[in-house]
């Protein structure tokens, strides 16, 4: 096992654990449970039938009642009108202020139970399991929660520390190729946006990662949740720092919308790598050869550089709509080196549809 602490306003908030099964969850559960607690699983149609019954196991013994209520799987159910239904179920069996929920699923099962236990009676405790790389790597860790509206992406959400984070990296070998690979997307912008050695590191062991080697995924999992511990102690509630994790996220977001959530939230976010670095070199501040080597990077863990049947003015409108943008200003995470990103507000409309122009497929010439 590893863990990472995680501080908040310079005071121990929550833990990661990182552990290889199910095993040791009791003793890290046991805290924040007992014999007048009740527990629901809150998870989706999907990994219910893999996961719950193994999580509902390990926890029966330390509290009174442990229920599963499974939200349908899917962006398009990352909803208010979902979480009335969540609301529903834990008024219908008496959830009180000292209870607990635990999400166990990926960033949409995460988000979603983070904003329940945000919300419901004002505020109750909650636990992360996440079950795919993307949410054990990138959003299970932090405390920000939300649902979409009308297809905006966490237009609607709250700050909210879990009580724990717990890794089973197990679950990984599980998942489908392709929601597996689109969490590598994060994992990459974490290395492009704080520490070069990883990104190098990254490169190095492709094979394995690709191959989803047990000790090399433990120590991916660990150096890329170190970078994002790093960034949210220093801006907990994203003042700041804290908006360079939204590297590849401007443009990204709006192709997801576009797109009407046909590609997946990591591959979107590879799609806006690929356009923000495309940018930081038209400035000037990578390479050339540089840009090539980080959209070619993708190639390998199946994630897309270029997109069909896009309205560049389209995705334009849409990152103006998000909310990121201030006064209809869109804030840029661009590039000054690998490892070294900045926020910036000057990137022109021009330069974003330049960027959406580069990433576009040439059916007429058959290649991007």
């Amino acid at each position: 096992m590893r863990r990472l602490p995680i501080f908040y306003q310079d005071k121990p908030c929550y833990e990661i654990v990182i552990s290889k099964d199910f095993q040791e969850a009791p003793k890290e559960f046991a805290p924040f449970l007992g014999s007048e607690k009740k527990v629901c699983i809150v998870t989706d149609t999907h990994v219910e039938g893999l996961h719950a019954g193994a999580l509902k196991e390990a926890l029966e013994g330390l509290c009174g009642q442990v229920d599963v209520y499974a939200i349908p799987a899917g962006e398009e159910n990352k909803t208010l009108d979902q979480i009335k239904e969540l609301y529903r179920f834990l008024i219908e069996k008496r959830y009180g202020r000292g209870d607990v929920l635990a999400a166990l699923g990926g960033g949409v099962v995460g988000d979603m139970t983070g904003y329940a236990a945000a919300t419901y009676l004002r505020g109750i405790d909650y636990i992360q399991v996440p079950t795919t790389l993307l949410a054990q790597n990138d959003s299970s860790i932090g405390g920000k929660t939300g649902v979409d509206f009308d297809g905006y992406k966490n237009m609607v959400g709250a700050f909210k520390m879990p009580r724990l984070v717990y890794i089973n990296l197990s679950l990984l070998s599980t998942l489908e190729s392709r929601h597996y690979f689109e969490g590598f997307a994060e994992v990459m912008k974490h290395g492009l946006i704080k520490d070069v050695k990883f990104y190098t590191w990254l490169i190095d062991h492709m094979y394995e990662i690709c191959e989803r080697d047990p000790e090399v995924l433990e120590e991916m999992i660990y150096r890329s949740c170190s970078i994002k511990k790093a960034v949210v102690e220093k801006d907990p509630l994203e003042q700041g720092e804290r908006a360079l994790l939204n590297f590849g996220h401007t443009i990204g977001h709006a192709i997801e919308k576009a797109k009407h959530f046909e590609l997946m939230h990591g591959e979107c976010v590879a799609l806006g790598a690929v356009a923000a670095s495309f940018i930081s070199w038209k400035r000037n501040l990578i390479s050339m050869e540089e840009y090539y080597e980080i959209r070619d990077m993708f190639v390998p863990f199946y994630l897309p550089i270029s997109v069909e049947n896009v309205d560049p003015s389209e995705i334009l409108q849409i990152t103006k709509s998000d909310k990121k943008a201030q006064n209809g200003t869109v804030k840029f995470v661009l590039l000054n080196r690998i490892g070294d990103a900045f926020v910036d507000r000057t990137v022109t409309d021009e330069e974003i549809l330049a960027a959406v122009r580069e990433i576009l497929f040439d059916e007429a010439a058959g290649k991007e």
